[in-house]
């Protein structure tokens, strides 16, 4: 695939993650506790060097990300030296870690169900981290060491379990195929979360 159509088709994917979570997500949202620092990224270490925010991020479209991510408090763990200079990936990465948690956190509770095990909100959060930090260094050319370390801990959500939060990490597993659907088209003709946990109980029953 040419560089300008896997960066349209990566624009249109970083869309629909800012369309579902406006419409989904950001409505059902419980308030949450402060948010907290994560690790210090690598830019503020000795292995720097790297891109950073301000050269790659903050005029491109995956600052979207960090927008949505903004909105998860809870999840978002920033550099704790957050500046214009930290490492792009780096950062695009934790607020990819932030979505995929969030989102699945979110689910759970919209469909009224228990409280997920943290280690299912982790698997989500890494295997998202992983995926759009390897589609933002590949199309920027900008590698990041951190992106080696991301290791998924148990087996992910499937869209059947988890429509927004499954369809986000089948998509971003290869976000520049030649051929891209949405996984669970179905979403298009939802208009909330109320909507979702409808469909999801109707085809249990029908199962």
């Amino acid at each position: 695939m040419g560089s300008v159509t896997a960066s349209l088709t990566i624009h249109q994917l970083l869309g629909r993650i800012v369309y579902f979570h406006a419409l989904f997500i950001e409505p059902a949202l419980l308030p949450s506790a402060a948010p907290q620092s994560g690790p210090v990224c690598c830019n503020h270490g000795p292995d720097s060097g790297r891109s950073t925010v301000g050269e790659l991020l903050t005029v491109s479209a995956w600052a979207a990300l960090v927008e949505v991510a903004a909105t998860l408090p809870a999840h978002d763990h920033p550099c704790p030296k957050a500046d214009g200079g930290c490492c792009a990936t780096c950062r695009v990465a934790a607020v990819a870690a932030a979505v995929g948690a969030g989102w699945a956190q979110t689910e759970y509770r919209g469909y009224q169900r228990a409280e997920p095990a943290e280690t299912l909100l982790r698997s989500c959060g890494l295997a998202a981290a992983a995926r759009l930090g390897r589609a933002f260094a590949t199309q920027h050319a900008a590698w990041c060491p951190a992106l080696d370390q991301l290791t998924v801990l148990e087996a992910l959500p499937g869209a059947e379990e988890l429509p927004l939060a499954g369809e986000l990490l089948a998509l971003w597993a290869n976000p520049t195929a030649n051929i891209h659907h949405p996984v669970a088209s179905w979403l298009n003709h939802c208009t909330g979360l109320d909507d979702v946990r409808r469909v999801l109980e109707t085809r249990r029953t029908d199962s």
